[in-house]
This record gives C-alpha cells, sequence and structure tokens, in this order.
C-alpha cells in the first residue's frame, strides 16, 4: 500500500501536528456497532495491530474505553485468557501498553496507561494534536461525532463489511456539515471487507 501519511502545520516556525485519525469497523448500509460487522479474523487483526502501533497515543470516549479495558487489559496474573487465540495476542498487547486518553464527564480517575482529558473538548485534543510524535487514533462513535463537527479528524480510516446490518447506530449520524473527503488508500481483505482512508478535502470557496 502506498503510504497515506498527513503531515499538518500550525502557524510557527516548522511546528508540526500530530495527525488525528478516526478508525472503525462499518457495514455497507452504515452500521457501526462493535458487533454488527464480521467476526475478526488473523487477517483483520493483523491490520488493526499494524495500524494502531501507527500512533503515539489513543483517544476514547467513556463507552469505548471501558469496553476495551473489559476486553483487551491483561490480567493480573498476566497470562492472557485460554479464550484469546494466538492470533489476538498481538493486538492485546500492542493496546495494553498504548498511551490513552479519555474523554469523560463521569469518570473521576482512570488507569490502564491513560489520562483524563480535562477542559474543553475542542482546545484539549488540540493540545493534544500540538504535542510531538507521529499520530492519534480515535475510535468509537459519539466521541468521533463531536471531533468531526470540531474539525478536528484529520484522516478517516473505514473498515467496510460484506454485511447489511439492517439496524443499530450508523456512522457519523448527526453530523452538522457535510464534509467532502478525499481517497487516500485502500486495502482489500479475503473476507471482503475493504479498508479505505480518507482525509477532507481542500474545497475551493
Amino acid at each position: 500500500m502506498r503510504s497515506g501519511a498527513v503531515t499538518l502545520r500550525v502557524s510557527g516556525e516548522n511546528n508540526e501536528m500530530r495527525p488525528l485519525r478516526y478508525s472503525i469497523n462499518v457495514t455497507l448500509d452504515g452500521c457501526c456497532h462493535h458487533e454488527a460487522g464480521l467476526p475478526p479474523d488473523e487477517e483483520s487483526m493483523r491490520y488493526w495491530t499494524a495500524q494502531m502501533e501507527r500512533a503515539d497515543a489513543l483517544l476514547f470516549g467513556r463507552v469505548t474505553y471501558e469496553m476495551m479495558e473489559s476486553a483487551w487489559r491483561r490480567p493480573a496474573t498476566v497470562a492472557w485468557p485460554d479464550w484469546m487465540d494466538e492470533w489476538e495476542i498481538p493486538f492485546a498487547e500492542a493496546m495494553d501498553r498504548a498511551k490513552k486518553y479519555v474523554v469523560s464527564s463521569t469518570l473521576s480517575g482512570v488507569d490502564w496507561n491513560a489520562e483524563l482529558v480535562q477542559g474543553d473538548l475542542g482546545p484539549a485534543v488540540q493540545r493534544l494534536k500540538e504535542q510531538p510524535g507521529e499520530g492519534l487514533w480515535v475510535g468509537g462513535v459519539t466521541l468521533p461525532l463531536a471531533l468531526a463537527d470540531l474539525g478536528l479528524i484529520d484522516e478517516y480510516e473505514f473498515v467496510v463489511q460484506p454485511v447489511l446490518a439492517g439496524h443499530g447506530p450508523t456512522l457519523l449520524a448527526g453530523l452538522r456539515e457535510r464534509i467532502q473527503l478525499e481517497l487516500v488508500d485502500r486495502h482489500e481483505f479475503q473476507s471482503g471487507a475493504v479498508a479505505v482512508r480518507y482525509r477532507p478535502a481542500q474545497v475551493p470557496t
């Protein structure tokens, strides 16, 4: 695959801003419930592990953070549970060790190598983007919608599943304004799923 890295610059002398990528599985009819698509397999988990490792940190809302923690936090016994296949372990280890930022108005504290995002969402995430590094990765449904409305997402990555869900939460439902995108890259899986990456297009005014 050709590189789709996005480098943005902010005012100032040679200041680079970390791009924020939104990544999610979505069915052909737009459902983004985490159980709506195909079950994960070795190829898809290998892909997600590689994509996640491109980021310096992960950005989650409360619901996604708690869901990820319940599934992928390393047990106190150190050994991964018996239900986990061998090919899932690299993803679990990458998720477990990743730096995480959590946006929540109800949590009073987090651990699992995580910290709460304080203050207004827009300025707080902007400050995270202005820190040095390769990029930030956000998942979930509600938080990315708010970030898209604020114009803070630099890259959209959708793994389109060959499934028609018929119901469930839909991708970026309620977006305030139309966002035109341009294709950065695509990748086809043996399962029939297709990963497509876009960035906001520069639309002439």
